[in-house]
């Protein structure tokens, strides 16, 4: 029996792709429809798609869809982010037909909301998906994979770096400028934050079987569905995502361009659509049209293993625009096998990694796995003692990418002059009997930076492991001071002992070396506790703080 798949946007440079490579399944009767019949019938000559013209905006668009009959319907227009006054035009016509619904949307906010067509989908036992893309549908089916038998994940990170020799079609170049500079909603340590879209440059190197066939690229934060969807599908304590141009002029000349947004000289960069995509094809010759994708998922396994997990794939020879029609692909198969529960969802662990290699299949594709150990701060100082602390302690430094702690402490201050003037530069808060706490610890590079806030006080400090002879100390750097810490267990927990200090590089003598009398310990309760007293031979006591520390869930 043929099936009839009906593709708007069928002549795109996504959805053309789709089109094609359905069109070879002669039990598939392909429609390839858009605006433009002049398009769709040059780029349908020669095939097996039929052309047709359709435009999701004209009155008639609802008889002519029906008039089709198909049985799938497939959304590869976008940007999916404008459909701003009946965004969920498309789907509920193809549910007051009959029709199974898929869409390749990337905007997080459309992709969520699909669910509130999920009782009339049910009600007409047709099957509605956004998001049948490279993310979230790709994105989701391998970090699935990948946090398999994980009791903790810290974090999932995925990254896209296409090779700029790719197609760039307006829509998507529009997507990305709608975006540029203007506030983006992470989830991060189980909060979200905002940051601005394409900031925070990271650099990439992706690696397969020893090989780098992509490096030295770099990529900026934007919006993705992920980013809504992973914390809570994947119970995950942060989430990022982020995209980059082969180009370093172009990567780095629309990190420039985040700024006028971001300090409000324009609300948006799209304007600068028509010049950014004349300079973009002038630049096409250049780089390659090799790329790759890459998700990272870092958490601790059932066995208590901290891990760090990684799918890479690299696309080559152009092949890169045919991936987000692949998720289409295999859901189209799945589809007409029976195999997808009727109801309206987001594109998320809807097939399997098989799937997704068969998908693959007869694209220049390679995708390689890997897991690396982590080693904590505080693992590779005790080594061993580690892991016979008390398990509250043993989480509370089990700093894998960004951790959140919260309290309640109690403050005494010194009373001298000297001791409050040291009191007050070390920005140290009040004497209080109750006051609260969180504690940030981020994962940065060799070690960790620990952000603490006591009430409206807050300080910083850099965290690392120091050899010196034969033996590992903590060191601990607050601005031009750093201090070397003989961190070392006893009957309760751990001690904290300074045994030198050095400001600007140059030791402090005996006399000017702050005595930290610091313990961490866990009560009655198994809570983590805290009890810090900081004094020097000149001024005595500086500051006397204690409390107890609860990590942040994602409910709290």
């Amino acid at each position: 029996m043929t099936r009839t798949v009906l593709i708007l946007g069928g002549y795109g440079v996504f959805g053309g792709r789709l089109a094609t490579r359905l069109a070879q399944d002669e039990g598939l009767k392909v429609i390839a429809a858009g605006r433009d019949v002049v398009k769709a019938s040059a780029f349908a000559a020669g095939t097996r798609l039929r052309p047709v013209e359709l435009d999701v905006h004209a009155a008639d668009f609802s008889d002519r869809v029906a008039a089709l009959n198909p049985d799938v319907i497939v959304d590869a227009v976008g940007p999916f982010q404008d459909y701003d006054e009946v965004p969920y035009r498309v789907a509920q016509i193809a549910i007051q037909i009959g029709a199974h619904y898929l869409d390749l949307s990337d905007d997080a906010a459309f992709t969520s909301g699909i669910a509130d067509l999920n009782e009339a989908a049910i009600a007409a036992g047709v099957t509605v998906l956004s998001g049948a893309s490279s993310v979230p549908a790709v994105s989701s089916v391998v970090a699935h994979h990948l946090i398999r038998d994980m009791t903790e994940v810290h974090c999932i990170e995925s990254v896209i770096l296409p090779g700029n020799r790719a197609p760039r079609g307006k829509s998507v170049m529009r997507a990305i400028l709608s975006q540029v500079g203007r506030p983006l909603r992470l989830w991060q340590a189980n909060r979200f934050v905002d940051r601005p879209a394409w900031s925070d440059l990271k650099k990439y190197d992706l690696e397969i079987a020893g090989t780098l066939p992509v490096s030295n690229r770099h990529a900026s934060l934007i919006g993705a569905p992920d980013l809504s969807l992973f914390p809570d599908a994947m119970n995950a304590q942060s989430v990022a995502f982020r995209a980059g141009l082969e180009l370093s002029i172009m990567q780095y000349g629309l990190w420039m361009l985040h700024w006028l947004p971001r300090i409000k000289l324009v609300r948006s960069v799209s304007f600068l659509m028509p010049v950014l995509k004349w300079i973009a094809d002038r630049l096409e010759p250049l780089g390659s049209d090799r790329g790759g994708m890459q998700v990272s998922v870092v958490g601790q396994t059932g066995q208590g293993l901290s891990v760090r997990r990684t799918w890479t794939l690299i696309v080559e020879q152009g092949d890169g625009p045919y991936i987000p029609g692949v998720p289409a692909q295999i859901l189209i198969q799945n589809l007409f096998a029976g195999k997808l529960v009727p109801g309206a969802r987001p594109c998320l662990g809807a097939f399997t990694m098989t799937d997704l290699k068969s998908g693959f299949d007869g694209l220049k594709i390679t995708t390689g796995q890997k897991q690396e150990p982590m080693d904590t701060v505080f693992g590779a100082v005790l080594g061993d003692v580690y892991t016979n602390l008390p398990a509250p302690l043993q989480d509370l430094h089990r700093v894998l990418h960004r951790r959140r702690w919260q309290g309640v402490a109690s403050i005494q201050r010194g009373t001298g002059f000297l001791s409050r003037c040291a009191g007050w530069l070390a920005g140290f808060p009040s004497a209080s009997d109750s006051v609260p706490v969180e504690v940030e610890m981020t994962r940065t590079g060799n070690g960790e930076t620990w952000v603490r806030q006591f009430g409206s006080k807050r300080f910083r400090s850099f965290l690392s492991a120091s050899k010196r002879d034969d033996k590992t100390f903590l060191q601990e750097r607050f601005g031009w001071m750093a201090f070397l810490i003989d961190l070392s267990r006893d009957q309760d927990g751990l001690q904290f002992p300074v045994i030198s200090g050095r400001v600007l590089g140059i030791p402090l003598p005996g006399f000017m070396r702050p005595k930290s009398e610091t313990r961490e310990y866990v009560d009655a309760q198994e809570c983590a506790c805290f009890d810090v007293r900081i004094s020097m031979p000149m001024t005595g006591l500086i500051a006397h703080y204690r409390g107890q520390l609860a990590p942040v869930d994602a409910n709290a």
